[in-house]
This record gives C-alpha cells, structure tokens and sequence, in this order.
C-alpha cells in the first residue's frame, strides 16, 4: 500500500460525529471530485477506505444514497454515481447552490465559518482530489482540481488555516501543492492525520542524520587524502636531501622525524609525534617536517 493510501486510509478512520463537520467534507469531496454538476455527480476513487466511507458520509451529511455504488471486494477504480435531480438538488441547497446557477464551482465560505469545518473542507478536498508522496523517496502534497474558481478560493481559504500553498497547473488541472516537509506535516495533522504527519518529520530527521553522516564521512575521506598526500610530499623531499648527502648534515631532531616518517608513513602527525624521543606537540613536529619539505625544494 503507498503511503498516499495510507494516509486517507488514516483520515477515513475520522469520526463523523458533528453534522457541520461530515457536510463540510463532504463539501470538499464533491468540489474536487470528478463530476459534480445539477445533473450528476460521479467520485471514482482507488482508495478503499474512502469508498467505503463515502456512502457512510453522504447518509450523514445529506441523508441520501448513492443512485449507484461498486459492488463490494470491487478492486482498483470505483465510481460512485448520483443522477437523481431531487437528490442532487439537496445537495446544492445545503450549500447554498441553486440548481439554475453555476455558482456550485465556487466555494461557499459562508458555510466554512468554523476552524472545524475550514479542516474538514479540506480533508474531503484531498481525499477527493489529492495525494501525497512517500516523504523517504521526497516532500510533496498537492490537491489537484478542472475548476480554476475552486482553485483560486481554495488558495484564498488555506491562509486561514495557517497553511500557505503554492500552485501550477498540470495540462488542464489546477494544482495547489505544498514541497516542504514542515508545512505538509502541519497539512496532515490539520485534517486528522497526526500518524501520518509523523511519519513524515520521522522521515526528515532520518535523512538528516544520513546527510550528517555521509558528510562527516566525506570530511574524513577528504582529510585523509590530504594527509596521504602531505605524507608522500614529505617522504620525497626527505628521499632528495639523502640522494644528495645532505641529510647526514641536518640536526638530530631533523634526522629523527625524517627516519620516522619514512618508517611511518601511514600515521597521522598526532601518532608520529608520540613516537619521537622525547615525544614532541604535534605543532612541533609539522614545524619540523615543513623545514625538511623546504630544505627538499631547495634542491
């Protein structure tokens, strides 16, 4: 199951107590739905936690049945059909929607006065028309509507929700969309998806660490490169001041940490200065191989 699935499985488990907050919902279902017009209205969905809550929300909301609904077990797509005028006629009136007008592709705020029934709106509206990606693979949420009314109002609707959407259209949909994980967790919790929501802030601080870590793990190849590097510097320029006998001439402590880097030449600077004699900083050491590098050039 994907974790778009999921969710709205989540969000169907949501008690239809309150009648303001099952109309709003289903409000949202039919404004995103796939036809919603004074002659019929048709929801196909794939999702079977919402088919099987629909017809539940529509006895709630409007106290009607759908005129035809999938046979039950029925797999992959399912239509809900409703084509009796009378029916569809209350549902326009609980909206404030008249059969002769085509005020029905707008969104009657008068009837989403509350926080409640704002979030409820907006729960129907996804479980209509949206989805989610699973926030391991990336962040990305999006209601997706034909109706360029709808759209603008819901764009208008969401600040009042504390949620600010951006938007695109995608061949003849409108899309409202949010891409930051934060802000499509606060989405999830508003309509009633807090397991959800975590799992996508579970999943930011996942990648976070693995991001932590793999830079960490860069910086440490990256310095040991560098180390390697700055060894086989040091070893060459020791191996020219031997070739031309002047190694002999330098001072003790210049002999000793050229002979134990040429021993040693997998060991950091930290780890060489120990073994000097008597053991030495490490500041004292890279002075002493930074004189041996510039005694090699020299020649």
């Amino acid at each position: 199951m994907s974790f778009s699935s999921e969710t709205k499985g989540e969000l169907c488990r949501e008690r239809m107590s309150h009648l303001e907050c099952a109309q709003a919902e289903a409000y949202g279902v039919l404004l995103f739905c796939n036809v919603f017009t004074p002659w019929e209205v048709r929801i196909t969905t794939q999702s079977l936690d919402f088919a099987q809550r629909l017809p539940k929300l529509f006895q709630r909301a409007f106290g009607l049945a759908f005129d035809r609904t999938p046979e039950e077990e029925t797999r992959g797509k399912q239509t809900f059909l409703c084509t009796d005028r009378e029916k569809i006629a209350r549902m326009l009136d609980t909206f404030g929607y008249s059969a002769e007008t085509a005020a029905f592709q707008h969104i009657n705020y008068a009837v989403l006065e509350e926080q409640m029934t704002k979030a409820a709106f907006l729960r129907g509206a996804f479980l209509s028309g949206g989805s989610v990606t699973d926030p391991k693979k990336r962040y990305h949420l999006e209601i997706t509507t034909t109706h360029y009314y709808v759209h603008r109002e819901l764009q208008a609707l969401l600040p009042e929700l504390d949620l600010r959407p951006k938007e695109t259209t995608r061949k003849s949909n409108y899309v409202t969309y949010f891409k930051q994980s934060e802000v499509i967790a606060d989405v999830l919790t508003t309509i009633g998806a807090p397991l959800a929501a975590m799992e996508v802030m579970n999943a930011k601080v996942e990648k976070n660490l693995m991001n932590g870590v793999n830079r960490r793990l860069n910086c440490d190849v990256a310095n040991v490169d560098k180390a390697v590097q700055a060894a086989q510097s040091q070893i060459e320029a020791i191996h020219r001041l031997e070739r031309r006998g002047e190694l002999a001439r330098l001072p003790d402590k210049l002999q000793e940490t050229a002979a134990l880097r040429v021993e040693h030449p997998e060991l950091s600077l930290a780890q060489l200065a120990e073994l000097c004699c008597p053991p030495v900083t490490k500041s004292c050491l890279n002075h002493r191989l930074r004189k041996l590098l510039e005694l090699g050039k020299e020649l």
